[in-house]
């Protein structure tokens, strides 16, 4: 029986290559007939649906300079000012009243957010590479030093308030006061890790970037900033702006010759937390309102929000090296022992720690007080 191939083989050249093209002729027409001609239609793509990326180029290289920069300035004065502190509290025992006991654990609150300042700059100019561990660390250390330090401000100026404006009523419960400056303390703190929950629940390592917030519009972030603004700021600023109206009132009333400078010194206080923190808290409620809303999507806006966020943000980090200066340093027994500790560390000279004290302590022995913050200067 012959096959295929050998009848083929029988068959000359040119009729098999004949019969072959015809077979792919036909082949093509059938695929012709079946498949659409794309040619006939003319095809438009929509960019407009598309979602486009927003860059932010200009930002990332701000960031490169100026966070590292501003971060660095900051944690510098806030180790050196706060350590200063934290020394001559211990070295001379000054803790003898309640606005001491605050001052000295606000010292504590801004010295461990100083310490964390080196992190912030590395998150927010490279990709972090510390792991996540190190990235929790780092954003509840910052949201406990930043309530305490909050909460403190707000008991130093209660003190102030019942010292200077009840001063007869604080002068009857005067035993009672360090038991209750340290359990106040004690409560602060606890507080203050209680409010920051949520940044050690929620804080991971997103896109390389160590964040509790998954994007700009996380419901998340709506939630802990909206409780920042109120607990952190709003809270504390009301009670800040009743206790010392009322002190600058009964100074008012008081027939001293220091009570112009004293007055000078509690506008001072006020002025630095409002210069530090009200920028911030402006931005920060506005990019809440964007987050509840879903963000925006004019890139140019969220451009200059960002801008506006690092900037004002890097001033309220001033407060941890303000703080000594405006709460402590303004004390005049502070500052004479504080210039004593330097003069037995070998930082100053017999002969200048004299220059320095002599003259002031002639002028201010007959108003300077117990306590550390005395409102003269």
């Amino acid at each position: 029986m012959t096959s295929v191939s050998d009848i083929l083989k029988l068959l000359p050249a040119g009729l098999i290559w004949s019969i072959q093209f015809k077979s792919c002729l036909s082949l093509h027409e059938d695929n012709s007939t079946a498949m659409p001609n794309y040619t006939d239609y003319n095809y438009s793509l929509d960019y407009d649906d598309i979602p486009q990326l927003c860059v932010k180029d200009s930002n990332r290289h701000f960031r490169l300079w100026f966070m590292p920069t501003f971060y660095s300035i900051i944690c510098l004065l806030g180790l050196a000012g706060n350590i200063l502190v934290i020394l001559t509290f211990f070295y001379f025992k000054r803790l003898k009243t309640m606005t001491d006991v605050y001052l000295l654990n606000l010292s504590f609150a801004d010295l461990l957010f100083a310490l964390s300042l080196p992190f912030w700059a590395a998150n927010s100019t490279a990709e972090w590479v510390l792991g996540l561990a190190l990235c929790k660390a780092m954003h509840t250390i910052y949201k406990v030093s930043f309530y305490s330090s909050m909460f403190l401000l707000s008991f130093i100026s209660v003190d102030r308030y019942f010292a200077i404006a009840k001063a007869v009523s604080a002068h009857r419960h005067r035993s009672q006061a360090m038991f209750l400056s340290k359990v106040s303390s004690a409560l602060i703190w606890v507080m203050a890790l209680m409010f920051s929950i949520p940044e050690m629940s929620y804080t991971t390592i997103n896109n390389n970037t160590c964040t509790p917030y998954s994007s700009t519009s996380d419901p998340l972030r709506v939630r802990v900033q909206a409780s920042q603004i109120v607990l952190a700021f709003a809270l504390p600023l009301l009670v800040m702006s009743f206790c010392y109206s009322s002190i600058v009132q009964t100074l008012c009333q008081a027939r001293n010759f220091e009570r112009n400078k004293a007055i000078k010194v509690i506008l001072a206080v006020v002025a630095v937390f409002l210069v530090c923190q009200v920028p911030y808290n402006l931005v920060l409620f506005w990019t809440t309102v964007l987050a509840a809303k879903g963000g925006t999507e004019n890139c140019n806006y969220e451009n200059l929000l960002l801008y506006a966020t690092d900037v004002t943000q890097c001033v309220a980090f001033l407060r941890c090296c303000l703080n000594p200066f405006v709460y402590a340093f303004i004390g005049v027994k502070f500052r004479h022992d504080l210039l004593k500790l330097l003069k037995d560390l070998g930082c100053m000279s017999q002969e200048r720690f004299f220059r320095y004290t002599c003259g002031r302590r002639r002028s201010s022995a007959a108003n300077d007080t117990e306590t550390t913050t005395t409102f003269s200067p």
